[in-house]
């Protein structure tokens, strides 16, 4: 067993056994929990959030009406534990970033959402600026025309890592509220000005509850 291995191993014994614990409230503002739309989704939070919307994927994700969820990691290695993380709860992985294997890996997640599969991309990650949108979320919901679907998450107790994101990790027996907004088209920017209006209106209703 590789490294990689081992500690995603160990990580879905650890998080599965936290998940256990945890409350979770929903408050969907897009009816995907109760009428899952015909079209592919590009599943929108903050790096830091990634565990939290693990343990709401794991609750109301509809695989019997979906082809699954892919997650846009990067390509280091601590990209490669994640994404054996993530095929430890049902979750496909994507690999590559801004820096590494770009192209490529938005040629992947094309092709992806066109075959009918959901997307989950962290928009300030894999290293950050924290809060901040970069460009390639806009170029691919305009590209391929699925909609993103907004994540929000609050905790009521949570432990903060000294890291560039501030990860949150939900301490035991506490509660997640996952806010599910309505979907959002990103029509098409003919001007640079038009482009980043509609960079800058996502990342404002992204940090609408950041914290």
């Amino acid at each position: 067993m590789t490294r990689e291995q081992l500690l995603s191993h160990l990580g879905a014994l650890i998080a599965r056994a936290l998940f256990l614990t945890l409350r979770v409230r929903i408050i969907d503002h897009s009816g995907f929990t109760t009428r899952p739309p015909d079209f592919p989704l590009i599943f929108t939070f903050w790096h830091n959030r990634i565990l939290a919307i693990t343990t709401g994927h794991q609750r109301i994700y509809p695989h019997h009406l979906r082809k699954g969820v892919a997650v846009l990691t990067s390509p280091s290695r601590d990209g490669e534990i994640l994404a054996q993380l993530m095929a430890r709860f049902r979750m496909g992985a994507i690999r590559g970033s801004s820096s590494r294997r770009g192209s490529r890996a938005l040629r992947e997640c094309v092709a992806w959402l066109e075959n009918g599969g959901d997307l989950a991309v962290t928009p300030d990650g894999p290293k950050g600026p924290r809060y901040t949108l970069g460009p390639g979320l806009i170029l691919l919901a305009q590209s391929t025309g699925a909609r993103l679907m907004p994540l929000h998450v609050k905790f009521s107790r949570a432990l903060t890592i000294k890291s560039w994101d501030g990860f949150r990790i939900p301490l035991p027996f506490s509660r997640l509220d996952i806010t599910i907004s309505p979907y959002e088209v990103i029509p098409p920017t003919p001007t640079p000005e038009a482009f980043e209006a509609e960079r800058t209106r996502i990342e404002t209703l992204l940090k609408n509850e950041a914290d």
